[in-house]
């Protein structure tokens, strides 16, 4: 059996079985929500803080605005998920797949993920300030700007995903791996201890790094 690389996301396959069809008035602030699907419901504008959802899962729903302050997703499925504004900050995410879904701003400061994958997926500004993050693939996905701004990532991976802007000033990196990313620009350079990056990837930020450490570059 091949050994597993110490470095890499370490990601469980999701099984949702025996799942009943749910509604929107199936949920509400503070309440729990276990074993349900949720098709084509509308969630936009819902005052859904501290709420939890357990074995869920969400295809093609809207929650533009949908109040996830403190909420909590363990081990659930959402595809097709729209919403320009997400508010989700202090909230926690374990065990979730994220599909094919459109995010414009993602309001995840203050929260905690743990073996999370995306796939597919296209984010306008997702802030992570201050999140703790462990366990976390990227997979196929386009970022407008990440920001990691005095988060704690642990085995992060971003798998053909291009991020146009990412900051990791004042970060804790630990075993994030770039090397499939496209990156653009970079904020807060020295929050990029240990992480992994690609030889080129190096290379381009090698003029970054000496204009940190003031040194002049000439040919």
């Amino acid at each position: 059996m091949p050994r597993r690389d110490p470095t890499a996301p370490r990601l469980d396959p999701l099984v949702l079985t025996g799942m009943e069809a749910g509604f929107a008035g199936d949920i509400g602030p503070g309440r729990r929500t276990e074993g349900l699907a949720f098709d084509g419901v509308d969630l936009t504008g819902r005052e859904l803080a501290s709420s939890t959802f357990a074995e869920c899962a969400f295809l093609d729903v809207a929650a533009h605005d949908a109040d996830l302050r403190a909420a909590s997703f363990l081990d659930c499925r959402v595809e097709r998920l729209t919403a320009p504004s997400l508010p989700a900050p202090r909230s926690r995410w374990r065990g979730v797949e994220i599909e094919a879904s459109r995010i414009g701003s993602a309001e995840l400061y203050d929260s905690e993920l743990s073996g999370v994958l995306l796939a597919g997926c296209k984010l306008g500004y997702v802030n992570l300030r201050g999140a703790k993050a462990t366990d976390v693939k990227f997979v196929d996905c386009v970022i407008e700007e990440l920001d990691l701004a005095g988060a704690r990532a642990t085995r992060l991976a971003f798998e053909g995903t291009q991020i146009d802007a990412l900051d990791v000033t004042g970060a804790t990196l630990t075993h994030v791996d770039l090397r499939e990313a496209r990156l653009h620009r970079i904020s807060g350079v020295d929050g990029l201890r240990g992480a992994i990056l690609g030889s080129l990837q190096a290379v381009e930020l090698a003029e970054l790094m000496a204009e940190r450490l003031g040194i002049e570059v000439r040919d």
